[in-house]
Order: structure tokens, then C-alpha cells, then sequence
């Protein structure tokens, strides 16, 4: 006879046996909508936020299931290029895609985030269509308009050739100072693959007044009274840029800059420079990645407002000029450095070097840390003025002083905890940003 105790555990073997096989048989459980974590620095999240709604938006890379990676750059007609690079996550790992969006120079903000987000909306529906709103999603073509489906003609009466006028003034303030600036600016640019012009010119002018109490003549035993100081700074510019495209990799480039510039001493800066750049990685990447070596030779007039402590009025000199860039737009974060040096080559003893660089790094979910630094050494100031600078002088920074170095440094970190979703928008009194 068979003991109860057996047939009791054979029973719950079949019981488990039976249940293992019918989960088995049971279709996974359809995922609710994506997770979208949106890493723009550019972007309008409120307007996001609240146009693309068949998405979960969260706070963190870890918490989504595609990270949409955004990065921009201008283009030759004045726009701007929105690259956008969709990371599948989890589940979604190596489902990815790259779309482009390009803006015109002449859109409006909100004619811009329009554009953006229905590029945005297409790119996110192949990760919607296996989840459970998939039923609920609709597509729709929109009518062309009349001119849309027609060949262009192939003529650019312009010729590529993009021009952008801009002006300002502003005035400022209070009993005791008063300050006012105007200024205006001129450029034009051309830009094709195989060629890139740009041509700058540009004028500042910027005037402040202060009224403080004068110091006592002691001899004369007068009342203290009232002056005013008067600083002025005065900026003229121009420079121009002609680039032949080589290679994905190389390019060559003509320069040419003027200037007049108060705070330095001088009332004529010319700088004429052939040069080569080289990047590491191909120019298509641009927007991720670069990292560019740029090496010029040129010819350099200065002629100076007063005699500088070299008992010259006027130069005329040979420099060398080297620079290293890096710039880094990634999943992790971003990062940006750079490395130049300048040289005399009359006189090799007059030089200056300078590195600066920052980044912001995703440490771990939620914390980030980012930093930015710069420090270079000066031995080329050949333009300081023999005179000195008075105290109203250096207070307003109306010189240029001597320094053999400059430096700056700063740090920050963020941790975000909480709640991951990030879909409701609620702007009252402010909390729209």
C-alpha cells in the first residue's frame, strides 16, 4: 500500500510540473510605453514634454529604453543642424538610428521645436511599436504644399552665399553712475563641401561715468567735493576665413584679421596666416566627435596708440601658432579641451601657451560632475604702453596690465533621487522654467 506522504509529494511535483508549463506557454507580458531619456542642451523640454505623449519621459539613461543624444552645428545657409542619435537601452540594445533635422536661418523659435519634435516623433516610433499603446498609435500624411514635390532648379542666386546684419544699443544707471555702449556687427558666409568662406566685421563702443568724492588738498585746506571719471573702451574689427576641403581628414586654410583695440595699445593689429588642420577623426563626426591638430605661419603689423616699454611705436613681425582640440559629445556626457601656443618667431624668447578645457560626466544614476579650467602663461606682451596705467585705469579695466599668467578654475556636482517619470508639465508661476 502506498503511504499518503508519497502520493502528497507526487502530487505537488505534477502541481509545479503543470504550472512551469503553462507560464511557459504564456506570451511575455507586452511592455507599457517606451522611456525616453532626452539628452539635449538645446531643447524646449516643457514643449517636449507635453507634444510627445506616447512616451515616458525620465530623469535618468539608466531608467530608459532609448536615449535620444542631440547634437548641433551651424550650417552654410545660417541654420542650424540638429543631429539626433537614438541608443536603444535594455532591452532595446543595438536598435539604433540616426535622423537629421535641419533648421532655417529665417524659422522662429517655436517654428524650430515644432520641426525638432515631429523628427524626434518618428524616430521614437519603432520602439513604440512593441509595446501596448501600439493599437492607439495612428499615422498620417500631410498635404504637400503646392511647390514641395517640384525639382529645384538647381540656381542659387545667391550662390550660397548667406549675409546677417545685427546692431544694439543699451543704456544704464543710477545717481552716482551712468554707462552706455552701442555697437553693430556685419557677416557674411559661404559654405559648400568643398570650400568655407566667412567674412566678420565688427564695432564697439562702451562708455561708463562715475562720480566720487575727490580727495582733500591738505595745503589748500578745501572741502572734499566731487569729480567724475570718464572710462572709455573702443573696439574695431575684422576678419576673414578661406577653407579648401582636402579630406575627411585634412584642410587648408587662409586667414587674415584687423583690429583696433583700446585696452591693448594698439590702433592697428593685422595678422596674415596661411595654415593646415588635421582630425584625428573624419569631419562627418563632427558633431560627436573631434579632435583637430592646427598649425599656422604669419605675418603681424602692429601699430601702437602710445610707445610700449619696448620704445616702439609701430612692428612688423613673424608668429608661429599651434593648437590641439578636442570635443567629445557622448552617452556619458561631454567634454571639451584645448592646448594652443603662440610664438615670435623674431624673437623666440616672446611666446605664450594656454590650456583650458571642462566636462560634465555622468558618474552613476543621477550624480554628475562637472568642471572647467584654464590657465596660460604670457611672454609676448609687446604692446604694453611705456606710461603705466593709472589707478582709474586698472579699477575699470581700461589696460591691459602686465601678468605672466592667468588662471581659473571652478567645480560642481548635481545628484537627482526621486521619482524617474518626467511627463507632467505645470508652469504656474514659474515652474514652466
Amino acid at each position: 500500500m502506498t503511504p499518503p506522504s508519497f502520493i502528497f509529494r507526487v502530487f505537488c511535483a505534477l502541481a509545479v510540473v503543470l504550472t512551469a508549463t503553462q507560464a511557459l506557454a504564456q506570451p511575455p507580458p507586452t511592455p507599457a510605453m517606451p522611456r525616453l531619456f532626452l539628452d539635449c542642451n538645446r531643447c524646449d523640454d516643457d514643449y517636449v514634454r507635453r507634444e510627445v505623449t506616447f512616451v515616458d519621459h525620465v530623469r535618468t539613461r539608466e531608467d530608459a529604453d532609448v536615449h535620444v543624444l542631440v547634437t548641433t552645428q551651424d550650417t552654410g545657409g545660417g541654420g542650424r543642424q540638429w543631429t539626433l542619435k537614438f541608443i536603444g537601452v535594455g532591452a532595446h540594445q543595438g536598435t539604433d538610428l540616426t535622423l537629421v533635422y535641419n533648421s532655417l536661418q529665417t524659422a522662429t523659435s517655436d517654428e524650430v521645436r515644432a520641426g525638432f519634435v515631429e523628427t524626434l516623433k518618428r524616430g521614437l516610433l519603432r520602439y513604440a511599436l512593441n509595446t501596448s499603446i501600439a493599437d492607439r498609435l495612428q499615422v498620417t500624411l500631410k498635404k504637400a504644399d503646392a511647390d514641395e514635390d517640384q525639382p529645384a532648379s538647381g540656381k542659387d542666386r545667391w550662390n550660397f552665399w548667406v549675409f546677417e546684419v545685427g546692431g544694439y544699443t543699451n543704456v544704464n544707471g543710477e545717481e552716482q553712475q551712468s554707462g552706455r555702449s552701442v555697437g553693430g556687427s556685419i557677416e557674411a558666409t559661404r559654405t559648400t563641401d568643398a570650400w568655407r568662406t566667412s567674412i566678420d566685421l565688427s564695432a564697439n563702443y562702451r562708455d561708463s561715468e562715475f562720480i566720487v568724492e575727490a580727495e582733500e588738498d591738505e595745503e589748500a585746506d578745501a572741502p572734499l567735493g566731487r569729480k567724475t571719471i570718464l572710462s572709455v573702451r573702443r573696439d574695431l574689427e575684422a576678419s576673414g576665413i578661406l577653407v579648401k576641403s582636402l579630406t575627411q581628414h585634412w584642410s587648408l586654410g587662409l586667414m587674415g584679421s584687423a583690429e583696433s583695440q583700446t585696452f591693448r595699445n594698439f590702433e592697428l593689429n593685422t595678422r596674415v596666416a596661411p595654415g593646415i588642420e588635421f582630425n584625428f577623426f573624419p569631419y562627418s563626426e563632427s558633431t560627436r566627435r573631434l579632435l583637430t591638430v592646427q598649425y599656422t605661419v604669419g605675418h603681424v603689423y602692429h601699430r601702437y596708440i602710445e610707445e610700449t616699454i619696448f620704445g616702439k611705436t609701430r612692428d612688423q613681425l613673424v608668429d608661429q601658432r599651434a593648437e590641439l582640440g578636442l570635443s567629445l559629445r557622448q552617452p556619458w556626457g561631454e567634454a571639451n579641451a584645448e592646448f594652443s601656443f603662440q610664438q615670435y618667431l623674431d624673437d623666440p624668447k616672446k611666446y605664450s601657451l594656454g590650456v583650458e578645457g571642462g566636462a560634465e560626466i555622468r558618474i552613476f544614476k543621477g550624480f554628475s560632475v562637472e568642471f572647467f579650467g584654464e590657465y596660460s602663461r604670457t611672454r609676448d606682451q609687446v604692446y604694453l604702453p611705456r606710461e603705466g596705467a593709472t589707478t582709474e585705469e586698472i579699477l575699470l579695466r581700461q589696460r591691459q596690465l602686465f601678468t605672466g599668467y592667468q588662471y581659473f578654475f571652478n567645480f560642481g556636482f548635481s545628484y537627482s533621487f526621486g521619482s524617474i517619470f518626467n511627463n507632467i508639465v505645470n508652469p504656474r508661476f514659474g515652474g514652466g522654467g
